[in-house]
């Protein structure tokens, strides 16, 4: 789907295939639930038809559908006031896998999520977007903010990152 083009009801379908695993795998970045993520996927679509003729093609589809994605996220946090869901990451390891090499991935692991997790909701959100291969250009445009301050905040957020998992206080 090119920017531009007026998307059609009837390319529902091609414009599911193409983004449900990019729009399911920001929504598991926020929510930490993949339940949660697989639910609010399908609520994002549900809403994109509803508003898919308003599409102008200013940006990429993929962005668009992750700025649905994000509001119906803020309206499930609003309706449960609740706050983010700590990372519960469970990887399951494989029988040709060094169990101590494998182990200590792991917790390398959990520690880096432990520490994205302690940084500012936006600050963490541009991290988890940059994860998903967004450009800083495209982070920009669905946290509603420049491509500059994407490019600065994930700096900011990897020294934050840094610091944190060298024991320093965080700022």
């Amino acid at each position: 789907m090119k920017g531009g083009e007026d998307l059609e009801f009837t390319d529902l379908e091609s414009v599911y295939i193409e983004n449900a695993k990019i729009v399911y795998k920001y929504l598991l970045h926020l929510s930490h639930d993949a339940g949660i993520a697989e639910e609010l996927t399908q609520e994002t679509f549900f809403q994109a038809s509803k508003t898919m003729r308003k599409f102008r093609g200013d940006s990429k589809v993929s962005v668009w559908l992750c700025q649905i994605a994000k509001r119906i996220w803020y309206k499930q946090l609003e309706k449960k006031k609740n706050n983010l869901l700590s990372i519960d990451d469970c990887y399951g390891l494989a029988s040709d896998i060094n169990i101590e090499d494998a182990y200590w991935k792991r917790e390398e692991k959990i520690l880096l999520y432990r520490a994205i997790h302690l940084l500012k909701p936006l600050m963490r959100e541009v991290v988890y977007l940059r994860l998903e291969d967004f450009s800083f250009k495209e982070i920009g445009e669905i946290v509603g903010e420049s491509e500059n301050w994407a490019r600065v905040n994930y700096y900011r957020a990897r020294q934050n990152i840094s610091n944190i998992m060298k024991g320093a206080d965080y700022e």
